[in-house]
């Protein structure tokens, strides 16, 4: 169930980074992001999601190997 859950994280980072990186209307329109894009601009978003998902992905992979 551990590994599960991390190769989850795992993938919602790369979604995260995927959705900054190429700029998806439909991930950056959502009601939830809308928040940040009123915030930082559409851009300065991007930018947050990306490390976000940056972070994530980190976690997920340390997580996966115990460290």
């Amino acid at each position: 169930m551990r590994i599960l859950m991390c190769l989850v994280g795992i993938g919602v980072g790369i979604f995260s980074i995927c959705g900054a990186v190429c700029d998806w209307n439909f991930f950056m329109n959502n009601y939830k992001a809308q928040f940040f894009v009123r915030i930082f601009g559409r851009t300065g978003a991007r930018i947050f999601y990306g490390i976000l998902g940056a972070f994530i992905v980190v976690c997920g992979v340390l997580a996966l190997t115990g460290a």
